[in-house]
């Protein structure tokens, strides 16, 4: 399983990458595994301001859909569109081309409550 050490990570299982005052966010590896194949991701709060923990989407797979929590309060800037036609790559490259959205970070000291590599591990059991 792959959980790259310079991400950081939520115990609703989405990965942040931090770059200045702006976070890339997706569903982590673990995450996809867990929900199987994904054939739709929804993000309907581009361009608005939700804080820590609001449901900024959800992700439909074949058998359940789950919703997407924000990990760092903040405005959604950018959704990303290549979900629209190819939600499997969540599935195939979740830290990659599968990202979901980026965030304009509101208050930098939320970064603090996020887990390390090593916190999702035991999260995890891994």
């Amino acid at each position: 399983m792959n959980i790259p050490s310079e991400l950081k990570y939520t115990k609703d299982h989405e990965w942040i990458r931090i770059d200045g005052d702006i976070a890339t966010v997706g569903i982590t590896d673990f995450a996809q595994g867990e929900l199987g194949d994904i054939v739709y991701v929804e993000v309907e709060t581009l361009d608005e301001t939700l804080e820590k923990d609001e449901v900024f989407g959800t992700v439909e797979a074949v058998k359940t859909v789950s919703d997407l929590f924000l990990p760092l309060s903040g405005e959604i800037i950018e959704f990303n569109e290549l979900l629209e036609d190819e939600p499997e790559k969540v599935n195939s490259d979740p830290y990659g081309d599968g990202w979901m959205i980026k965030v304009r970070i509101n208050d930098a000291s939320e970064i603090d409550s996020l887990m390390s590599e090593a916190g999702y591990k035991e999260l995890i059991g891994v």
